[in-house]
């Protein structure tokens, strides 16, 4: 029988057809039945449309089918995989926005921080309600990959409350592979030990990275009889670009003396050094990418990326059709991990699962991103033990903000919601307890339609913003403060002077990857 995929959240721009052409060009795969579903039916058929004329192409018998019936999607399938961003760019702007009043400048906002605890909110309340259906209707042990952010808090409580085997995949640790190659090049052409054409690629490399989703340390890496972890720093800081483009994570490799994922601009957010005073935050960013710290620079490039997409569709649709070759697909896992589950070739990578005794300075049960190998099997974890005790303070800190957020999101609680607020590093460095209240309360009440789990809690902070109201005891906020570093949002028509950029943007699976070298 051919495998069902069922993909919630299909109507993803750039994600759907890169994880549909990747598992095409395993060849055990080309009959598969790919089940979109979404809850934005017009996105989900402009994708469909793309998706037939994409496998039609490529002469395949794979089927797509296309349905806002979630539960009919996930019937009988074999794997799930969700790309969802709940409340949509609408609740992405509220997660930029309310903090910024605060003195809460983030460049993403989508893992920790104030944005990244209301977005597990929202995540979570949708995650389990999947959950749900995928034990009641999918196939028995069918797995779960979620491609969703907050990674560790989603797949944290898919596994802990939702009653489904989950594993979290990202690209952040690929990334930084791709990273730290491009420095290995430079520096072995300085060298001559290669040639002034040749490239060292990520994959010549042994790397083993450890830690949480978006703070995995860079553990080893191998190259050659070159032992890369005590050379990291000069590598970096002798890349033509890097110490003008990745100043916080320089400063991070010089000072714990291990290179961290993710970028610039993410790194900036989750720790409380480099974005607290809002004077000195270009000090540590760059704005020749959104990904260096730009403020709320995903948020722009999401925004531009669905504006052109729902312009320039007709053209997309005139194209040819990309060819679903192996030289073509893509470093995410989701296809690799199936490919080794269905037919044994072993694969290695990078995963967000539970914490068994992997990590063991951090806690048991936490969703921690690390290495492992997949086969027949399953998916097998290597030991890690302890990180270096400077990386698992940092792990730590935002552990056990994942912990409360999550907890919050599954029980509705919203003094666990505002506690995991006031622990968040960038947030208790920017803001005091009450300024903490008042902004979680004021982000409950504009999020409502997207909280079920707190129907009865958002009147009551409603009610407790009106009263501080009346008794003059609202908090001062920067009212219109658009943040430090934020950059014009363009319009359809600003894009088309540069159509084929804003093309580019809107079909990226990965826009952080837009200015990398790979």
């Amino acid at each position: 029988m051919p495998l069902k995929i069922a993909m919630i959240g299909a109507g993803s721009i750039g994600f759907t057809r890169r994880l549909m052409a990747d598992l095409l060009t395993v060849p055990e795969f080309a009959d598969t039945h790919f089940a979109f579903t979404d809850i934005n039916e017009r996105n989900l058929e402009m994708v469909r449309l793309l998706a037939e004329r994409d496998i039609a192409g490529n002469n395949l018998p794979a089927k797509v089918t296309a349905t806002t019936d979630r539960r009919a999607a996930i019937a009988d399938s074999d794997y799930v995989i969700c790309m969802i961003r709940q409340g949509g760019l609408e609740a992405f702007q509220l997660d930029i926005d309310i903090p910024l009043k605060y003195g809460v400048d983030q460049c993403v906002g989508d893992t920790i921080c104030a944005g990244g605890i209301m977005y597990a909110q929202r995540g979570i309340a949708a995650l389990l309600e999947f959950c749900k259906d995928i034990r009641e209707v999918a196939k028995p042990g069918a797995l779960f990959l979620n491609y969703s952010n907050p990674m560790a808090m989603l797949t944290w409580a898919c596994n802990k409350y939702g009653g489904v085997p989950t594993v979290g995949l990202c690209h952040g640790v690929q990334g930084a592979q791709h990273q730290i190659a491009d420095c290995v090049t430079h520096w072995a052409r300085r060298e001559g030990l290669i040639g002034p054409e040749e490239r060292v690629h990520r994959k010549d490399i042994e790397f083993t990275f450890a830690g949480i989703n978006h703070q995995t340390w860079c553990l080893k890496a191998q190259w050659r009889e070159y032992d890369l972890i005590p050379m990291l720093y000069d590598l970096f800081t002798s890349h033509p670009t890097f110490p003008t483009t990745e100043k916080v994570r320089i400063d991070v490799l010089k000072r714990f003396g291990y290179y961290s994922t993710e970028s610039n601009g993410h790194l900036s957010e989750y720790v409380p050094w480099y974005r607290k005073r809002l004077d000195e935050i270009h000090k540590w960013i760059d704005l020749s990418s959104w990904i260096n710290g730009e403020t709320g620079g995903y948020l722009r490039v999401c925004t531009e990326g669905r504006n052109w997409f729902e312009t320039d569709f007709p053209n997309w649709l005139r194209e040819d059709p990309p060819k679903f070759t192996p030289e073509r697909r893509s470093d995410e896992h989701g296809s690799y991990i199936i490919e080794a589950l269905e037919t044994g070739r072993t694969y290695r990578g990078h995963f967000n699962v539970p914490n068994t005794g992997i990590i063991t300075n951090l806690p048991e049960g936490c969703i921690i991103e690390s290495l492992g190998f997949v086969d027949r099997n399953g998916i097998h974890m290597v030991h890690i033990g302890d990180l270096p005790l400077g990386c698992a303070a940092t792990c730590s800190a935002s552990v056990n903000v994942q912990r409360m957020g999550m907890e919050a999101a599954v029980h509705g609680d919203v003094n666990l919601l505002k506690l995991a607020m006031l622990h968040d590093p960038l947030v208790g460095a920017v803001c005091d307890p009450e300024e903490v209240w008042q902004m979680t309360d004021e982000m409950l009440v504009a999020q409502a339609q997207w909280l079920p789990q707190y129907a009865e809690e958002i009147p009551k902070a409603k009610a407790r913003l009106e009263e501080a109201e009346r008794n003059g005891t609202r908090v001062k906020t920067m009212e219109g403060f658009r943040g430090t570093a934020r950059l014009h949002t363009k319009t359809v028509e600003e894009m088309r002077q540069q159509a084929e950029e804003a093309r580019r943007n809107a079909q990226a699976a990965d826009k952080g990857r837009m200015t990398e070298n790979a």
